[in-house]
């Protein structure tokens, strides 16, 4: 039997493709960013090719690092940003527009008239979603709007709409010579286009954005016994690997914490903040502006439900500093120069770039810093940016509360940002609970690689993958209750000066 399982994870800014043992230790990694292409303020977009190409990249490497091939991995799964959407051409294989990315702002008018004529409350009821610019539905109705040709191209069939599960997928198992177009539940229930009971596409929510239901993938468990398909010899993996996992990030990233409980919840930090909460074979439908979600479905099991915080800018902010701002020379940067201060000196900053997901779902709030005086530093900024991530986390925590009755016990966390101590610090002081982050902290590849090795046998339940579920820290709170619902306030007054600043039609 192979000891291995590979794990390609699709993420924001970069793709990677990660090795794993049976005790879930890391054995190889390869990792490669691509571009991020922003046309005008609001747009977001990425090349599928170049991500294709990197996807190839990373594979090849990784299997080289450690020596491996095909032949030594038991099966592969995929993870990726979930609502990132592509069209394409079957017969060519080439994408008719770049890939819209979950950040992207444009479908603002889409989203807009769902609401306005109730077809919005159909979607939250069905879908388990609000009408946002953030899900797939909305970006797929734009590209065929607005891009020539792709509308006749897919009332004939020839034009292929998925996430970037879907475009892997296809081009791992031959593309234009015989792909498979296949996604997974968990990436199906974030297009606003699935019904969350039947786990099927749902005409009447087709219709809502004129999608032919040609262009749709097959929706499959997250975890498949019968293979979505297998590797190509000709492929990056150099031989046939099965693929038999496929998880959202976010949804992989709550496998790969152990999340299995209902009741249990993890935090994950990238690009945007993620926080999931299993609530079990019960679908919640929310009343706090949480997300109801598919969070896996293992094999013919029942599938399993959760209620989900989506933060649009986390660690984005912390980029922007770099980037934009040039104040850090690196994300490392973030945490010395936070540290230079006590406390943000009274300023608050909300990262609302592209309007603010859950809980308060508003595309007309921008980006905004308060409470400067000629006092404040660079430093208090940094600090304000730290705090931002852990403010909009509690946000998230006090609406999954109002929904679900459940109060955390511990916050487990992952991602890249939970390598700055001092914002995991701050986490703890601002929720107020302990924050716990596992020995392996890419949960998300973890996941990816859980699902595809419990669908072939590779590990024989989840009671295994407990086992290797170890911590590697924890932040205990320090601050005093006065001071906890005294930032908290502060927080909440910046956040309502984000609202209105565009117009919305």
């Amino acid at each position: 039997m192979a000891d291995f399982v590979g794990a390609l994870d699709q993420g924001t800014t970069s793709t990677r493709f990660m090795i794993f043992d049976h005790g879930g230790a890391e054995v190889a990694r390869h990792q490669l960013e691509h571009e991020q292409i922003l046309p005008r303020s609001g747009w977001v977009e990425h090349n599928p090719l170049e991500i294709w190409e990197r996807t190839r990249a990373v594979v090849e490497t990784a299997l080289t690092k450690a020596n491996l091939d095909a032949s030594d991995l038991a099966a592969a799964g995929i993870t990726n940003q979930r609502e990132t959407t592509v069209v394409w051409n079957r017969r060519t294989g080439r994408p008719y527009a770049n890939a819209i990315v979950w950040q992207d702002t444009r479908t603002d008018r889409i989203a807009a008239a769902l609401d306005r004529d109730g077809r919005g409350d159909v979607i939250r009821h069905r879908a388990g979603l609000p009408p946002a610019t953030y899900f797939a539905a909305g970006k797929a109705q734009w590209i065929l709007e607005n891009v020539d040709g792709v509308r006749a191209d897919a009332e004939r069939g020839d034009a292929l709409f998925g996430t970037m599960d879907t475009w892997i997928l296809w081009n791992l198992t031959g593309g234009r010579d015989g792909g498979v177009h296949v996604t997974d539940v968990t990436n199906a229930s974030r297009t606003m286009l699935m019904d969350l009971e039947t786990l099927d596409w749902d005409d009447e929510l087709l219709s809502f954005f004129n999608l032919p239901r040609a262009m749709l993938p097959r929706i499959m468990p997250s975890s498949a016994p019968e293979p979505y398909g297998v590797t190509l010899a000709s492929g990056p993996f150099g031989g046939e690997v099965p693929l038999t996992g496929v998880l959202g990030d976010q949804q992989a990233a709550t496998v790969g914490q152990v999340c299995f409980a209902p009741g249990e919840a993890k935090n994950t930090y990238g690009t945007g903040n993620f926080l999931l909460l299993n609530t079990g074979t019960e679908l919640v439908r929310s009343e706090a502006g949480m997300l109801t979600t598919v969070c896996y479905r293992f094999g013919d099991d029942a599938p399993v439900y959760a209620l989900e915080g989506s933060i649009a800018v986390t660690g984005s902010a912390v980029q922007w500093l770099r980037d934009q701002l040039g104040i850090i020379s690196g994300a490392a940067q973030s945490e010395s120069l936070a540290a230079q201060v006590e406390d943000s000196g009274g300023v608050y900053f909300v990262p609302a770039f592209s309007g603010l997901f859950a809980p308060y779902w508003r595309s007309d709030a921008r980006g905004a810093i308060v409470g400067l005086s000629r006092y404040n530093t660079n430093a208090h900024l940094a600090r304000a940016t730290l705090e931002a991530i852990c403010y909009q986390s509690r946000d998230v925590v006090e609406a999954m509360h109002r929904d679900s009755g459940v109060s955390l016990d511990v916050l487990k966390v992952d991602g890249g940002v939970t390598a700055n101590e001092l914002c995991m610090q701050l986490q703890a002081d601002i929720l107020g609970v302990p924050v716990s982050r596992p020995v392996v902290a890419e949960t998300t590849a973890l996941g990816a690689a859980y699902a595809a090795g419990l669908a072939t046998g590779f590990w024989r339940d989840t009671d295994e993958l407990r086992a290797n579920w170890a911590e590697d820290r924890r932040w205990e709170p320090r601050w005093d209750d006065d001071r906890r619902a005294d930032g908290y306030a502060g927080w909440r007054k910046a956040v309502e000066r984000t609202f209105g600043w565009v117009d919305v039609d």
